[in-house]
């Protein structure tokens, strides 16, 4: 080969390494992993929230307020906490 043709290969090689080089590849970035599924709606009131007086009282104030939710069911619940020694809570 001649030197000006040896030139224009090499200049040519190098021209198409950078195109090869910029296309596609791997990324450093990752994708970010989909969101978790919501949790799904309660239907009945769980058996931790009854536990204890407190516990219920709680459970029940931090119920969202709805005028169009379905109320939840007590199938799971056969008697709800009493105490003759706690004070109530106020409700607001």
């Amino acid at each position: 080969m001649t030197r000006p043709s040896l030139r224009a290969a090499f200049v040519a090689s190098l021209a198409a390494g950078g195109l090869l080089a910029g296309c596609g590849g791997d990324s450093d970035v990752a994708a970010a992993p989909p969101p978790p599924p919501p949790p799904p709606a309660a239907t009945e009131v769980p058996t931790s929230a009854v536990a204890t007086d407190a516990s219920f009282e709680a459970f029940a104030i931090g119920q969202a307020r709805s005028e169009t939710a379905e109320p939840l069911l007590l199938d799971n619940i056969t008697t709800l906490p009493t105490s003759e020694t706690e004070e109530p809570i106020a409700l607001n």
